[in-house]
């Protein structure tokens, strides 16, 4: 792990030294993070952009994902710690969570459940105090989903103020020493 920080430390000082700024879209580690733009659980669409300046996780969950939910808690003490913080890379931290919570199953079959009660509820009883909170409501089939690759959950991508990968699929204490490691000091 201090392995890809370093590397990702000196990718990022050779783009401050040089000017570079990356260019490609795309989902590695220095890429810059596709757009994500959807509706919040009242209809509201939140763009990832709208967040940028900020230290921002991606986070791919679903309410009926027993892994997910499990992860929630150390999500939610990352969010509480890193907030108010300032980085290296980002002023705050923030979480922009996709629900892959849907209409239909994997198979493609109508869910008898509903998906956005379902969502709701697992925001609440999962006490995910951040505002941003998106879902297409179109499960296995998400377009957000699917624009970045997600072929299981929980995924995530850790992104800087200026929206370009730093790394992924941090979960448990990789999270929180990986943020600890871009504060400012």
């Amino acid at each position: 792990m201090m392995k890809k920080f370093l590397l990702i430390g000196l990718i990022t000082a050779f783009a401050g030294l040089t000017g570079f700024s990356p260019q490609e879209t795309g989902l590695n580690v220095g890429d810059k993070a596709p757009e994500l733009s959807y509706p919040n659980p009242e209809g509201k669409t939140i763009k990832l952009s709208d967040l940028k300046g900020k230290v921002v996780l991606i986070d791919f969950w679903a309410s009926w994902c027993r892994p997910c939910r499990v992860e929630n808690p150390n999500v939610v003490a990352a969010y509480d710690k890193y907030k108010d913080k300032k980085f290296n890379v980002g002023k705050g931290f923030t979480v922009y969570s996709v629900s892959l919570d849907g209409l239909k199953d994997r198979a493609g079959n109508p869910r008898q459940k509903d998906a956005k009660a379902d969502w709701v509820k697992a925001i609440e009883d999962d006490k995910l105090a951040w505002k941003y909170h998106v879902s297409d409501l179109n499960g296995w089939q998400s377009k957000a989903g699917r624009t970045y690759g997600v072929n299981s959950i929980p995924t995530n991508f850790l992104i800087d103020g200026n929206g370009v990968i730093l790394a992924k699929n941090l979960r448990g204490p990789a999270l929180h020493n990986v943020l600890e490691n871009l504060v400012a000091k």
